[in-house]
């Protein structure tokens, strides 16, 4: 590695996915980037997303409390035009690590080649698939494909947002997710029993209510949800479309919110040409219980990591 290591973590731009930026787990990446740089003897630039600044800067005031030298571990709130822009594009920082939007991914890659060729390491957008066979443990895989959704009002770029079901047991899963989906207690998420929060600002809350009405116009079958939930706050209800087709945008464009699609497939050979059709390549998940077909399916899906 080299004497110098930045972290870049920014949610300026939330167009083309929905910018998953390092807010949805703001204290997880900062113990992960900042603990293996420190490791390495390298010196750190933390630049937090706008939206989630005070995890960073609470751990600014625990690293001094255990007094760190000065200037080994800096945090920089800002924007990512005017503080992310001002660090891609530094001729003294010799590496970023980005955890954000495709876009921004892209800006941050230009202005690397632009200045001094940085080292750039980018964990950017994901629509993964998840595909259930028919011979998989049906409880199991409702539950988890159910998790992978839902799991922090859907805010996570490796959620399972392409849900691929064998046709054979299409119609009871749709009906167990339906009626998982419906369990969820929606409210302040510091309450104890609340199962679901809110989203995290209006724009997220806006662009996930947006591609929810695409979904019903292009055709998509909504069983439950659909909609914002309540009269205060950013909450959108848990959603859950059947009947959901390939060239739909739910079925193309990262939602980063509690909905589910839910689509039906035949063949081993079209799940997987459809699972690879997509831009992204970031996560995937197999449910069956057959050893052989696990192994085929995985290793032909065009993902980073399998589950």
């Amino acid at each position: 590695m080299r004497d110098s290591f930045n972290i870049l973590e920014d949610g300026s731009v939330c167009t083309l996915e929905p910018g998953v930026d390092e807010w949805n787990g703001p204290l997880l990446m900062f113990i992960w980037k900042t603990a293996l740089a420190l490791s390495y003897g390298n010196t750190v630039i933390v630049k937090p997303a706008e939206q989630t600044p005070l995890t960073a800067l609470h751990m600014a005031s625990l690293i001094k409390e255990v007094r760190f030298p000065p200037g080994v571990v800096n945090i920089i709130p800002g924007y990512g035009s005017t503080a992310g822009a001002a660090i891609s594009s530094h001729m003294d920082i010799d590496k970023v690590a980005f955890i954000g939007s495709t876009e921004v991914g892209k800006m941050i890659q230009e202005a690397a080649g632009k200045s001094n060729l940085k080292r750039v390491t980018l964990e950017l957008g994901g629509k993964n698939p998840c595909i259930v066979f028919a011979d998989a443990d049906l409880d199991h895989a409702v539950e988890f494909a159910h998790q992978g959704i839902f799991f922090k009002q859907g805010q996570m770029r490796i959620a399972a947002s392409r849900l691929f079901v064998e046709e054979s047991i299409y119609d009871d899963f749709v009906r167990r997710s339906v009626e998982r989906a419906k369990q969820y207690i929606l409210r302040n998420s510091l309450t104890p029993g609340i199962t679901q929060g809110p989203q995290i600002d209006k724009e997220q809350h806006n662009k996930i209510l947006d591609l929810i009405e695409s979904g019903k116009k292009e055709g998509a079958t909504l069983e439950c949800g659909g909609g914002p939930w309540g009269n205060k706050g950013y909450f959108v209800q848990p959603t859950v479309f059947s009947n959901v087709t390939d060239e739909m945008r739910i079925a193309k464009e990262e939602i980063f919110g509690p909905v589910q699609q839910i689509m039906k497939f035949k063949s081993v050979d079209e799940v997987i040409k459809r699972a690879n059709n997509t831009p992204y390549g970031l996560a995937a998940g197999v449910f069956t219980k057959g050893l052989d077909r696990a192994i085929t399916v995985s290793s032909a899906l065009q993902a980073g990591v399998v589950w």
